[in-house]
């Protein structure tokens, strides 16, 4: 028997009946435990590296090429996973692992800039930064809390600061806009799947 009619079954009067697909767009508990699970984790893992990694004290041309090559990077990871929600049989929980991810590259990558910065030029902010004091600083410029105990002093650093606020609220308007997108795509070709299974006629070819 095919793999297009494995999920049909005949019903006890004889009219054929078609199971719900095994892939559905709406995950069970499980998948969703596991997913969270899988951005909890990559969240820390990216920590534990930021922690880890030994960053060197480059000058500022090296912070630079730092902060626009992790830029690049955070492009590419999103829309590599923009393209897996599409493809995903569970897009909704895929996107959380999306955002999860592209949120915490985010922020790892202007934390270790802004400790990179403050170790190349001394008094680029109002106190020196340890890793932990650049990723709390970071933190608060992304949440807008903003308690003032750290705060830019540098030309530099104030440029950098307010390029993390306005990359922050793409992040949060735009990118989310496109990952709901992905997510109803992704939703429509899981349901499209499934009713050209229950027709009993072959998958509609996805996006290449």
């Amino acid at each position: 028997m095919s793999d297009r009619y494995a999920a049909r079954k005949r019903a006890p009067d004889g009219a054929v009946t078609a199971s719900p697909p095994a892939s559905s767009a709406h995950p069970g508990r499980p998948a969703a435990v596991v997913a969270l699970l899988r951005a909890a984790l990559l969240a820390a893992a990216l920590v534990t590296a930021y922690y880890l990694l030994p960053l060197d004290r480059a000058g500022r041309g090296g912070t630079t090429a730092v902060l626009v090559c992790g830029l690049l990077a955070v492009a590419a990871v999103f829309a590599w996973e923009v393209r897996t929600i599409m493809r995903s049989p569970h897009p909704r929980v895929k996107a959380v692992e999306a955002l999860t991810a592209t949120l915490a590259l985010y922020l790892v990558l202007f934390a270790g800039t802004y400790y990179l910065m403050e170790g190349s030029t001394a008094g680029s902010f109002s106190e020196p930064l340890t890793k932990t004091d650049a990723l709390y600083f970071t933190l608060t410029t992304f949440t807008t809390v903003g308690y003032g105990d750290i705060s830019a002093r540098s030309q530099t650093a104030r440029v950098v600061t307010m390029f993390q606020m306005a990359g922050g609220l793409a992040l949060v308007g735009v990118a989310a806009r496109i990952l709901a997108y992905a997510v109803q795509t992704g939703v429509r070709r899981q349901e499209g799947r499934a009713a050209a299974r229950d027709d009993g006629g072959s998958e509609p070819e996805g996006p290449p």
